[in-house]
Order: C-alpha cells, then sequence, then structure tokens
C-alpha cells in the first residue's frame, strides 16, 4: 500500500501542478514565469492585465487559419490587436505555446514541429529571478521580479501597426547597449500582418520630424515640433484640446496617456499607405476614424517640388514662391509640379541688398537637413541668414509663449504646403531685393519713378496707340487665334468645310443624340470612314478649357478600350472633337431598353466590365501621367460593332503626375448617382471616386437597372441599397436583367456583384484600386478570397446623400470602422 500511494504521488503531483498552472492562465493572471507558459488552446489560455484592459493570448485574424500571440483590448466587443509577438512567422498547428526560460527569454514554439517561430534571445540581457507581466497600459514586459519599474525587454519597443498612449517613437538605448529605431509598421494585408509596405516613424535628422513612408521612400511628412502642433498637422493644436498629448524630444516622440478623458485611442498605420486616429465610440459598438493622412494630393512629399508649394484647396495646386519660376514651364502647365521651381535673380549676399519675403500659413520645408539653434531670438535669425550665403530661409523652431530658437535652410525648400484660415505658421524665405515686393526705400522709389518714366510712359503710349490697330485687324486677329489653338493642340485638323460635307451640313437626320456640352453627328469622310463629329454649342457647359483638356487628354491617349480621336476643328467660331464612330451607340441607350437590352446577354456584359476595367487601369496606372476621368457613367461608354467598350468624353478629366493619387475641387461636376460620396460632400476626387463610378456601372449592368431616379424596394432604396439588402439575404442572383439570358454564369454574376459592391463602399480607404479589380475578376479562383464588402456609401432613393457609417447591425466582421473627418479647430 506505501508504494501504491508513493506512486500515485509521483504521479498526480505533477499534473495537480499543471491543472493549477493551466487556471491560473485561464483565470486571467497577468504574468508568465518560467513554471507558468502560455498554452495555444484554441484561445483558452490568456493573460489579463491587473485593471482588466488588456488581454494578451493566441489569436487567428478574420480569415486566416494561422496562430499569432498579440494583445488586444479586453474589454471591447470588436477585437482590436494592437501588438503582434511573431507577425512575421505564424503558428500554424493548433496547438503551441509561449513560455519563458530561467533567464528571461521569451519563447514561442510551433506545436507541431517544434520549431521556435519567435524570440527575445537577443534582446534582452540575462535575469536571475524573471517574471514576464501584461500590464495595464498594454506593454508586456519582461523584468526581474523584485525590480516592478525596470524592463530588461519591452512590447512597446517593437510595435507593429499600432501606437497607443505610453509607447514612444524615435531613438531608445536598450539594457544591452544596442540602440533600436523605434517605429509603426502596417499588416501585409487584411489577414496577413506580417511587416507590409508602410511605416510611421521619427527621422532624427536635422530638427527631427514624423514619416509615414512606403518602403524606403517618404509618404507623407508630419513636419518638425513648433511648441504647439506638428508642422503639417496643423488643424490639431496645443496640448490643450485635449484629445492627444505628446511629449516631443530631439530622438524621441511619447505619446502621453490622457487621465482627463475616458476615450480609447490609437494610431494605426493601414496597409493602404493611411495614418488614422481611431477611437472607440461605445453608443455604436464600433471603432471610429476621426483624422486621417494623407487626405489630399498636398500630403504627397514634394508634390510641387524643389521652391514650389501646394495649395490643398486651389487650382491649380502648385505655386513657386515669390521670386522663383517653374523650372519645367511645359510640365507645369500639364498640372505637373514635380520638378518644381528656380530662382529668378541670383542673391546678392554681401552687398546687403537681400531681404525676406513672409510666406504664411505653411506647413514648414523638410527640415532633415537644416539645423537648429534654440537660443537666438527670431531677429538674431534674421541677421544670421543675412550674413550666411548658403541661407535659403528661416523660421522658427518654437512659436509657444515661452519658446525661442529658430531653424535655418541651406539647401532647397521642398515639401512645403501653404494652408487657409489662419493655420499654419511664417516662413522666411530669402530673396534679391529686385523679387522682394514690400516697400522700397527712397533711394529705389526714385529708381521707380525713372523706370515709369523713361520705360513705362512711352509703352502705354505705344500700347494706346495699337488699340485701334488691333480692333482694325479683329478678324485677322481671330483667325490667327485659331491657328495657334490649332497649333498647340498637335492633333490632325479638319476644314470646317469637310466636316459640313461629311455630315450633311449638320442634318437633324445625322444627328446621335446632344448632352450638355452640344449635339453629336455621324458623318463620313471622303475615304469612307465614318466618324462621329462632337460639336459644341454656344450654351455648352464644356467651355474652352474643358474643349483643350479633353483635346490635350485623348490625343495623347492610345488604348482599345478609350475611344479614339481623329482630329479637331477649330474654325469660324466652331469648336469640334471628330472621334473614330461607335456603331452600337452608347451603353445607357441599350442597357436601359427593354427591347435592346436583348442584345446584351451575360457573356457580353461580362466582356463589357473587364474592358471598362482595363481601360480605367490605363487611365489610373499604365499611361504616362495618372488621369482621373470624374464622370464615368454608361452614356460615356461607348460600344463598337463587336460591343467592345470604349470609355469616352474626357472634359472634365484630372491629370496627375508622379505619385499624385487625388485632390479636391470647389466646382463639383458629373453625374449624380454616379459620383463618390467624398466628391459631392467635400469636393474630394482620386482614383477611388472612379472606382465608385466603376462599381455603379458594374450593378447597372447586372441588372440592367438605372441607380438613380427610382425606387428599388418598399424601404425607398436606389439601386446599390437594394443589391446591398439582396446581398446579405444571399438572393443576388435574383436581380440579373432578364435580358441577359438564363445560361449565365452564377459564379461571375456573384463575383461582379461582390465586386461592384466592395467599390461603392462609403470609405475611398476600404475600395480596392482598379489593378485589385482586375485581379478579383480573372485571378482570383475562390470567389470567398475576395473580401466581404460594407454597406455602399449612397443608400436611399428618397435621400442620395445618407450617412452610411451608423452601425450595421449584421455584420459578421470583427472591426467595423466607419470613416469621419476630424474637422479643425
Amino acid at each position: 500500500m506505501m508504494r501504491s500511494r508513493s506512486f500515485a504521488a509521483v504521479v498526480f503531483f505533477p499534473l495537480l501542478l499543471l491543472a493549477a498552472t493551466l487556471v491560473a492562465i485561464c483565470s486571467g493572471a497577468d504574468r508568465l514565469t518560467p513554471d507558468l507558459p502560455l498554452l495555444l488552446d484554441d484561445g483558452a489560455s490568456s493573460l489579463v492585465s491587473a485593471g482588466g484592459r488588456f488581454r494578451l493570448g493566441f489569436f487567428s485574424p478574420n480569415g486566416s487559419g494561422n496562430r499569432y500571440v498579440g494583445v488586444w483590448y479586453n474589454r471591447i466587443p470588436v477585437r482590436a490587436v494592437v501588438w503582434i509577438a511573431n507577425r512575421g512567422l505564424p503558428v500554424t498547428a493548433s496547438f503551441g505555446n509561449l513560455s519563458m526560460t530561467s533567464n528571461g527569454t521569451l519563447v514561442l514554439v510551433d506545436g507541431s514541429t517544434s520549431a521556435v517561430v519567435w524570440s527575445t534571445a537577443s534582446l534582452a540581457p540575462a535575469l536571475v529571478n524573471p517574471v514576464a507581466q501584461l500590464l495595464d497600459d498594454g506593454n508586456f514586459v519582461v523584468r526581474e521580479d523584485d525590480e516592478p519599474d525596470s524592463f530588461a525587454w519591452q512590447s512597446f519597443d517593437f510595435p507593429t501597426d499600432t501606437f497607443i498612449p505610453g509607447m514612444i517613437l524615435g531613438q531608445r538605448k536598450m539594457r544591452t547597449g544596442r540602440i533600436i529605431d523605434i517605429k509603426m509598421t502596417s499588416w501585409k494585408n487584411d489577414i496577413d500582418p506580417a511587416p507590409g509596405l508602410y511605416s510611421f516613424g521619427l527621422d532624427v535628422q536635422g530638427d527631427s520630424q514624423l514619416f509615414l513612408w512606403s518602403g524606403t521612400q517618404p509618404h507623407w511628412r508630419a513636419g518638425p515640433w513648433n511648441g504647439r502642433w506638428l508642422s503639417g498637422v496643423p488643424e490639431v493644436r496645443d496640448r490643450s484640446d485635449g484629445l492627444v498629448d505628446f511629449d516631443v524630444e530631439p530622438t524621441q516622440v511619447t505619446y502621453l496617456p490622457n487621465n482627463k478623458s475616458p476615450a480609447i485611442l490609437r494610431w494605426v498605420v493601414n496597409n493602404t499607405g493611411h495614418l488614422q486616429l481611431i477611437v472607440w465610440m461605445e453608443a455604436l459598438q464600433v471603432w471610429n476614424a476621426i483624422w486621417y493622412v494623407p487626405k489630399d494630393l498636398c500630403d504627397s512629399v514634394s508634390s510641387c517640388g524643389p521652391n514650389g508649394y501646394c495649395r490643398p484647396s486651389s487650382s491649380p495646386r502648385c505655386a513657386c514662391l515669390q521670386g522663383f519660376h517653374p523650372r519645367n514651364p511645359r510640365n507645369w502647365e500639364l498640372l505637373d509640379g514635380s520638378d518644381g521651381c528656380v530662382r529668378t535673380t541670383t542673391l546678392a549676399c554681401q552687398n546687403g541688398t537681400d531681404g525676406f519675403w513672409t510666406q504664411s500659413g505653411t506647413k514648414l520645408p523638410d527640415t532633415a537637413r537644416a539645423t537648429v539653434n534654440a537660443s537666438l531670438s527670431l531677429e538674431q535669425c534674421r541677421e544670421l541668414c543675412l550674413r550666411n550665403c548658403s541661407c535659403r530661409a528661416y523660421a522658427a523652431s518654437n512659436i509657444s509663449d515661452s519658446g525661442s530658437g529658430c531653424i535655418i535652410w541651406t539647401t532647397d525648400l521642398t515639401d512645403i504646403t501653404v494652408y487657409e484660415g489662419g493655420l499654419g505658421q511664417d516662413l522666411y524665405v530669402k530673396l534679391a531685393a529686385v523679387d522682394l515686393a514690400s516697400e522700397p526705400s527712397p533711394k529705389h522709389s526714385l529708381r521707380k519713378y525713372m523706370v515709369v518714366m523713361i520705360v513705362i510712359l512711352p509703352l502705354t503710349i505705344l500700347f494706346l496707340a495699337c488699340v485701334a490697330y488691333f480692333i482694325w485687324r479683329k478678324k485677322r486677329s481671330l483667325h490667327r487665334t485659331e491657328n495657334e489653338e490649332e497649333k498647340n493642340l498637335e492633333l490632325p485638323l479638319f476644314d470646317l468645310s469637310t466636316i459640313r460635307d461629311a455630315t450633311n451640313n449638320f442634318s437633324v437626320d445625322n444627328k446621335l443624340g446632344e448632352g450638355g456640352f452640344g449635339p453629336v453627328y455621324k458623318g463620313k469622310l471622303e475615304d469612307d470612314r465614318e466618324i462621329a463629329v462632337k460639336r459644341l454649342s454656344n450654351t455648352s457647359t464644356q467651355g474652352a478649357a474643358e474643349f483643350k483638356n479633353e483635346v490635350t487628354l485623348i490625343a495623347k491617349l492610345q488604348h482599345r478600350n478609350l475611344v479614339r480621336l481623329l482630329g479637331c476643328c477649330i474654325q469660324g467660331g466652331e469648336r469640334m472633337l471628330i472621334y473614330e464612330y461607335m456603331a452600337n451607340g452608347s451603353l445607357d441607350a441599350i442597357l436601359f431598353d427593354e427591347l435592346q437590352g436583348a442584345l446584351l446577354d451575360w457573356t457580353k456584359r461580362y466582356n463589357i466590365i473587364l474592358g471598362i476595367a482595363r481601360g480605367l487601369l490605363y487611365l489610373h496606372h499604365d499611361s504616362r501621367l495618372r488621369i482621373i476621368h470624374r464622370d464615368l457613367k454608361a452614356s460615356n461608354v461607348l460600344l463598337d460593332k463587336e460591343m467592345n467598350p470604349k470609355i469616352s468624353d474626357f472634359g472634365m478629366a484630372r491629370i496627375f503626375g508622379g505619385e499624385e493619387s487625388e485632390a479636391n475641387t470647389k466646382r463639383v461636376v458629373g453625374t449624380y448617382g454616379y459620383m463618390a460620396p467624398e466628391y459631392v460632400m467635400d469636393g474630394m476626387f482620386s482614383v477611388k471616386s472612379d472606382v465608385y463610378s466603376f462599381g455603379v456601372l458594374i450593378l447597372e449592368i447586372i441588372t440592367g437597372q438605372k441607380n438613380r431616379g427610382q425606387s428599388h424596394s418598399k424601404l425607398q432604396l436606389n439601386l446599390l441599397g437594394h443589391i446591398w439588402m439582396m446581398w446579405k439575404q444571399g438572393k443576388c442572383l435574383d436581380l440579373v436583367d432578364k435580358n441577359a439570358g438564363r445560361s449565365f454564369s452564377e459564379d461571375e454574376v456573384l463575383r461582379c456583384a461582390k465586386i461592384g459592391l466592395l467599390c461603392v463602399q462609403e470609405s475611398p480607404i476600404d475600395r480596392p484600386t482598379i489593378s485589385s479589380v482586375l485581379t478579383m475578376l480573372g485571378s482570383i479562383d475562390n470567389i470567398s478570397l475576395i473580401p466581404e464588402p460594407k454597406q455602399p456609401g449612397f443608400f436611399s432613393s428618397t435621400d442620395s446623400y445618407v450617412n452610411s457609417a451608423m452601425p450595421d447591425l449584421h455584420s459578421q466582421s470583427t472591426e467595423r470602422e466607419s470613416f469621419t473627418e476630424l474637422e479643425g479647430r
């Protein structure tokens, strides 16, 4: 009996110890020790911080079977992971463990292979009595058991894509003596937390500034801290705002906890290249993005080149600083300002005539190669810059009440934005005296008076004498102007008489239709080529600027899915565009007609969707300049005799250069029903605006119904809302146009419907790019691998501007985020 009891003790005591360990871990203990590992058991084993705010355990991203060790908010039902240990190498088995060695090294093991997938072995010194603890600020730390405030290793030093209070960005010296650069890095995609393309951190060169990078290239720059705000984020001013608070040092930026506000906030770098400030909204049970960058083209780093500046609310958006002119005037006229500006007059330097032009309201230029002197007054800085022949500009480095010091630039001034409404700060640009717009000295006044008397007055008399001459030559001048326009347009030119003959003198019988810009006529040239002539009427909403824009654009575009411009006619006061003739007219004339709709079976409709997508891909990515159409709709898609689609009507299109992808405008043009929410509401347009219009087109092509002008259910839903409701009910196939025939591919229809809904999501960030759309249309075999769409932006037929930021109570997403832009204070 004694032997039997001894045997039982030997066997059951370790089991009892293991059971006690599991009970401790599963019950929410906040620490690991060498004797207390964390076991992968379908998420049951986890640590919970002492105050209950954060949980650490194994998890799988939505749509992925891989397992990761991470930290997330414990009391929020919509899980938001703020840190991941093994983001680059997941646990692929259904079992594994996170344990601590006797010297304090954390080790994560994949149970199927016994391979170590993550470890802190090279990152922390050896400890005697180690413990790993999840703190209530979300930091997972390794320390000596009796040293609660001294960490040998901490998760805050190795962020993933999230920045929460208590974390720093910048450089830190670890206890091993190693200096690390702490950055946030985006996920690779929505289901893979491996390091992605975008990162956010502190560049400590010159005057330290925060950057968002795309790979190794700057993507967005927050600018230096000026004592009250980050230079590139003037809308979030002063620490008194109470929303966020930072402690800024030369090599570190610390996100300070805000004990006065109950709001739960986090900064996230997402895989689309945006930095977002996200808040948990308890009443709606959603994470809501209240601020984000980049939000417009001026947020792109150095979008207007050296010595140029960007104006978010103006068109054209690029301008040269006072005393500078465009380096490449031709590109500048085409709205490509990336070459920047050059100085008009060389600085005199030592003769004392140079001065400073005050550019107000700026996001200060890139300070990576600037120098900072914290002890100088602004006047002392001015004198120093005047004496230094290399100095290009200066500005205050600290504009707080007790601040002093200045920044001096000795290289070209890059990445400048000029804000309106009292935002931004003053930049003092060094110029030669002749380029200054300030009041001249008496000596200069006398010189100016002499110039007026000797030069300008005779020129004025000459001008008045020429007025009569120009009036007399008015008709000839008009003819000359037309010839100049023809020369500048660089297109084949047609005589007015040729076009009159081709269209039978613009006969009503030859009229194909009429839009807001004027009528379109069918014609036939002497060589039997059929043409379509777009003739601008005198009351046309397309003026000279739009006409030239369309000609300039289409003349340089060559793609099988874009309408081909054969030439133009500018003669006798007429403005006409001559296109290749499309035998089947516009898509809307066939698609929405009960009888003609039968010409479009499903195969033709699918090919039309593909063709439009390929044409958009060329505009957005493959042409020399990125082009946003801004008026993509069924009537602007023409069909040739084989029903191949060709995108037409580029009068409202905009050209972007380089990495530009979005802009805003005070003049919103387009067609309601196809226009994206951000464009209608805020004048913001981008490649994602075209994607929205394309999504509407896809859904119209599937159903044969218009999005706007009719209700599709008792709920007064427009087409987008109706398809969305049917999609959630699994009844999307019921909406296929009866004219498409009965032999359609169900997989293709569902694929197109899902892609269409993805394209019309409210937030442009959520919408796919057109290249992703083509991949989903043709290269993804399993439709379940295509992301699930969120509710469309415009949802109701009675109110086309319903904001769909309200939570979708039926959504199965684990992390729903609506999108609201933070207004400046």
